[in-house]
C-alpha cells in the first residue's frame, strides 16, 4: 500500500511538472492534462485512474504545492514571537514567493477557473490556502470566527496575487498592506464578508491574473 501511495504521489508530481511546462502553450485544459500525463510516460488508463479530472486535479496539486512551499519557507519563523498583522503579511508574501516562478503557468489555470463551473473549485482552493496560513499563525478557533478569518484571509489573498502577477511585487505589497490595515479590528475580523462577495472577489482576481492588468 505504501508502495502504491508513494508511485501515486510522485507520479502525479510528475505530470504537474510537464503541465507547468506546457500550460504556457496549450493552455490549462484536458487536452493539456492529457499530454502532460503522456509527457510524464503515463498511458491512457495510469492517467484516468491518477487524475480522473485531468485539469482540475493538476489545479488543486499546483496550489497544494506552492502551500507546501510557502509553509517550507515560514519553517524559519516562530509565529508565536510575531503580532497578527506580521504573521498575515509574512504568510501571503510567502505564498507569493511560492507561486512567482510559475506566472506564465497560472495565468493560463485562472483562464480555466473563471469558468462558472470552475469557481467552487477556486473558491475550495483559495480557501484552503487561507486555512494553512490561518493554522501556521497558531489560530485555533472553532466557532464562526474561524470563517470569517479564512474568508477574509482568501479574499486578501487572491486580491494580492493578481496585483502581484498583473503589476509586480511593490504594488502587490502596497495592496497587502492597505487591506491588513482595513480589517485590524477584531471587529471586522469576526464580522467576514458575505459568501458571495468573496466569490465576486475571487472572480475578479482570476481575471486580473488572466489578463495582467492592475
Amino acid at each position: 500500500m505504501t508502495d502504491t501511495a508513494d508511485w501515486a504521489e510522485t507520479t502525479e508530481q510528475r505530470v504537474l511538472d510537464e503541465a507547468l511546462r506546457l500550460a504556457p502553450r496549450l493552455g490549462w485544459n484536458a487536452g493539456m492534462a492529457r499530454a502532460a500525463a503522456v509527457a510524464a510516460g503515463l498511458n491512457a488508463g495510469e492517467a484516468q485512474l491518477l487524475l480522473p479530472q485531468g485539469p482540475r486535479d493538476l489545479a488543486a496539486l499546483l496550489s497544494r504545492r506552492h502551500d507546501r512551499v510557502a509553509l517550507a519557507s515560514l519553517g524559519a519563523l516562530d509565529p508565536a514571537s510575531l503580532k497578527i498583522r506580521d504573521k498575515i503579511r509574512r504568510g501571503v508574501v510567502a505564498r507569493l514567493d511560492a507561486a512567482a516562478g510559475d506566472a506564465e503557468a497560472l495565468r493560463k489555470l485562472a483562464a480555466f477557473l473563471t469558468f462558472p463551473t470552475h469557481m467552487p473549485l477556486a473558491l475550495t482552493l483559495v480557501w484552503e490556502s487561507a486555512d494553512v496560513l490561518w493554522r501556521w499563525a497558531g489560530d485555533t478557533a472553532t466557532d464562526e470566527n474561524h470563517y470569517s478569518k479564512r474568508a477574509i484571509l482568501s479574499g486578501i489573498l487572491v486580491s494580492t496575487l493578481a496585483v502581484d502577477m498583473a503589476s509586480g511585487r511593490e504594488s502587490a505589497l502596497r495592496h497587502l498592506d492597505g487591506r491588513i490595515d482595513n480589517v485590524m479590528t477584531f471587529e471586522k475580523w469576526k464580522a467576514g464578508i458575505k459568501p458571495m462577495n468573496l466569490m465576486a472577489e475571487v472572480a475578479g482576481a482570476l481575471a486580473r491574473m488572466r489578463y495582467g492588468r492592475s
